[in-house]
This record gives C-alpha cells, structure tokens and sequence, in this order.
C-alpha cells in the first residue's frame, strides 16, 4: 500500500548520491543536464539558485500536487518528489536522473560516498515538539523521569536509531524525529505551526565490492524503505503523534 500522504500533511521520497570530491561543473554541463530533464519532465521547468549556493529545478504545484525536483550542491545529487501517488514514478523519475547523472555531470564510483532515500512525513503542530514527542512515546519510560519531574518542561527530545541491514553494515537504515521548537518559544508560550518531521533513511556506502548501477540500487533502498515505512515507521511512530497532534487541537 502506497497511503503515506494520508496520513501527515506532506509526505515526500528524495534520493540523496553523497560525493566525495566537490562537484565543478560549467555553465554550459549543467544547463545540458537540466535542459535532459525537462525534455523528459516538461513541467519540471523553474530553475532557482538558493542561498546556500545550490542550484535546483523544480515544478511549481500546490500543496498536495506531486511535485518532482533535482538539486545539485558542491558535494551531492539530490532529487524526488512530493506527494508521488505509488512508488513507480518515483522509481521512474529517479532511473532517469541517476542515468543521465553519470555521463553529463561526469560522476565515477570512485567517487561516491553514499546513496540514501529518504522517505520524509512532516506533521503540522502548534506547540512544543520535544513534549509532544516525549509524552507519546515516553510517557511512562524511567530515562524521561530521571529529568522530566517537578514540572519541568522538555526542550529537547529528538530519538535518532540507526541499525545495519547487511552483515558489512554497508546497508544501513534510520530513523529519526526532528521536531522545531524553539526555547523562546516555550519562554513565551507563544507557539508557532511549524512541522514535526519523521524521517526513514536507507542507505548504501559505497565499499570494495566493485562498480553498481546507481538506479538499480536506489531502486532496491526505494522498495526496502517503502516496506519498513508501510510495516514499521507509519503505524508505530507516523500514526501515533497524528493522533496526539489532534488530540490537542
């Protein structure tokens, strides 16, 4: 079941190819590689620069429309899609970048870090995000009461957990909770809607096992993190602080 959507107010799968060497590209290789994809994606037309210095090309949409994207920084490819339907065209959209990637941005296996796809639910909240996070999943857990007595509040609360999916650990998996509230937020009482995010990472090092096809593997961390996400992350973690968002509304 491909339901992610439903269930957080935006829900979107990027694929992250993390480089070693910087990337030092002209003018002319990286308008040749976006103008390849918009021929293929002809609504994947805005081209932007952001003020970090990376240059991305994107397809303007409402909330809740699909909308595909591909990044480029000094040091990583980055691509995906907000709102995608099923897991096909997000597969299809990435096969085609991370074939086109190689030979227009000249991109080797010597040089690849990592690749990872990253399935992101973002929750809209109100409120403290670390309380909210705290008292879901720790209510009643010894390690939150060591501190969280006597009325104290909780400023920070983000659970990260990382475990190996291969015996090489070279396939990995995370999950993390990344909530956004500020200390003078809670000084203030003054909250600010802002997202609660869950993030699912499957990850790929690149180790001695010789040269792999870039689409193939995303493909494999897509399916795998779908599954983990459908079984794992959507019920147990995604499903439970919506139901605690609203519970509060």
């Amino acid at each position: 079941m491909w339901s992610f959507a439903a269930f957080c107010d935006e829900f979107c799968v990027s694929t992250r190819l993390h480089l070693k060497l910087d990337l030092e590209l002209s003018r002319e290789t990286l308008l040749h590689f976006f103008e390849r994809i918009r021929r293929a994606y002809p609504a994947v037309t805005r081209l932007r620069r952001r003020d970090d210095g990376g240059l991305v090309l994107d397809e303007d949409g409402a909330q809740g429309d699909m909308r595909r994207f591909v990044r480029i920084d000094p040091h990583a490819l980055k691509l995906g899609c907000y709102t995608p339907p099923n897991a096909e065209l997000v597969d299809e959209f990435a096969t085609m970048v991370l074939t086109q990637a190689p030979p227009h941005l000249s991109l080797s296996d010597l040089d690849y870090d990592h690749l990872e796809v990253v399935f992101a639910f973002d929750l809209e909240y109100r409120g403290n995000h670390d309380e909210l996070v705290a008292e879901t999943f720790y209510a009643d857990h010894r390690f939150v009461g060591l501190l969280a007595d006597e009325g104290r509040r909780v400023i920070d609360c983000q659970p990260f957990l990382g475990v190996a999916l291969s015996e090489d650990c070279e396939r990995q998996a995370y999950l993390e909770i990344k909530g956004r509230t500020s200390t003078y937020e809670i000084r203030s009482g003054e909250f600010e809607a802002s997202p609660l995010s869950v993030y699912l990472i499957v990850r790929n090092y690149w180790g001695c096992g010789g040269a792999r096809d870039l689409a193939a593997i995303n493909s494999e961390l897509l399916h795998t993190g779908a599954r983990l996400a459908n079984e794992r992350v959507l019920p147990h973690i995604v499903q439970p602080l919506a139901a605690a968002i609203a519970s509060r509304r």
